[in-house]
């Protein structure tokens, strides 16, 4: 028994272990399954000044979250079991949750030769260049085929350098409003239909990030359809958030940026039908500083590993635009099946449910740059448990 709780959470957490039931809910309370985040920038080692394991694995227990996958785009580039150790050490030490770390697909992210990815394919969960789409079809090619001789995924951020024309926003009716270089949506739907062509002759399990546009959600829908082993995500902000919504504000910068009116229904649609397999964050923690240029020269990414489920649960679940039951399945039980994570009923988390607000000033993560400040949100977080250890009590429920 959890000491400290009130003996209507103590049953509730009783009857939840008990039970088979996917989650269980109260007038005031939800227990479901810890979350899984396949997608976010710990910035350890490399930059620290912005996020570490240590506060990253924190913020994400304050969020729900028991395992993360944190990206490769670090200094040194775990590209190698020498420079991938620095982190699993790191990982050993501070870390309070699982933190799975990816390796980069090529050296240095630098897209022109292949990591040591013989040598580093039991020490992490998968091989991504994130931050970074692969050019060439040479390159990708390789990377599947040695991915699926290692029977190892490749996890993907599609984005064509060659159509970005230095855009930092949507190129739609804001960034023409406004006066700002747009980011087309071939950019990265496009790179995404190159992939699944090759993935489908090669063979290779593929799984595409943080996916923003319509056309992206279509040629996913039809890849599967003819049998491609393709997973994907979509994070919370592309489902609540359009370019409508932008302001002068670094803090609704992020790429892939938001996008129109009619991406965000069409992200829903497949996050309904099955076509989008999992929400993840991608969060990505700055400095102040970096996030306070305005949208041209801030620096790209938002944090959200506090506040996905609240945001989500406000606007998908009570606007009943997704049931709660497949909020979870996307945000805890998909991503662990894709990803070989184990999962019991020892990892759960119970939100409260209520009138909150999201202040970045309580967050545990050092990144305060969300563009849901004092967004008003109907559930938070009081209880993180992995492996039957508490690893987050929020005090209103500390009575211990």
């Amino acid at each position: 028994m959890e000491k400290g709780l009130d003996k209507n959470l103590q049953s509730l957490i009783e009857e939840y272990k008990k039970g088979n039931a996917l989650f269980l809910e109260s007038e005031e309370y939800i227990i479901m399954p810890s979350f899984c985040d396949v997608h976010v920038h710990f910035r350890e080692p490399g930059f620290s000044y912005k996020e570490t394991i240590y506060s990253g694995s924190r913020a994400s227990a304050r969020g729900g979250y028991t395992a993360v996958c944190t990206m490769p785009n670090l200094n040194p580039v775990p590209d190698s079991v020498e420079n991938l150790k620095l982190q699993l050490d790191i990982i050993e030490k501070d870390a309070v949750i699982d933190v799975y770390p990816y390796a980069s697909i090529t050296k240095g992210q630098r897209g022109e030769e292949l990591s040591d990815m013989e040598e580093l394919k039991d020490l992490v969960c998968a091989f991504s260049d994130d931050g970074k789409g692969v050019q060439t079809e040479n390159m990708i090619i390789s990377a599947m085929e040695k991915a699926k001789s290692l029977d190892k995924m490749i996890v993907a951020h599609c984005e064509d350098n060659s159509l970005l024309f230095g855009g930092y926003i949507h190129k739609g009716e804001y960034a023409k409003a406004h006066g700002h270089r747009g980011i087309c949506s071939e950019s990265e739907y496009k790179q995404i239909e190159r992939d699944l062509e090759l993935a489908k002759r090669i063979g290779c399990k593929y799984h595409v990030c943080h996916i923003s546009t319509k056309e992206s959600v279509e040629v996913i829908r039809k890849a599967k359809k003819e049998g491609v082993d393709v997973t994907c995500e979509t994070g919370p902000h592309y489902l609540i958030l359009t370019d409508a919504d932008l302001k002068e504000d670094g803090n609704f910068k992020m790429n892939p940026p938001l996008r129109s009116e009619q991406d965000k229904l069409a992200l829903i649609e497949g996050l309904n039908d099955g076509t989008i397999d999992m929400i993840a964050t991608d969060h990505a923690p700055h400095s102040q500083e970096e996030k306070s240029k305005g949208l041209e020269k801030s620096a790209f990414g938002i944090v959200g590993i506090e506040t996905s489920f609240p945001l989500l649960y406000t606007y998908l679940v009570e606007k009943k635009l997704t049931s709660l039951e497949n909020l979870i399945e996307k945000m805890s039980i998909n991503p662990r099946i894709r990803f070989g994570f184990r999962l019991d009923k020892l990892d759960y988390t119970i939100f409260k449910k209520g009138n909150y607000q999201i202040l970045s000033q309580e967050f545990l993560s050092k990144g305060k740059n969300t563009p849901f400040e004092k967004t008003k949100v109907g559930a938070k977080c009081v209880l993180t448990v992995r492996r039957g250890e508490i690893v987050y009590k929020d005090k209103e429920i500390d009575n211990a």
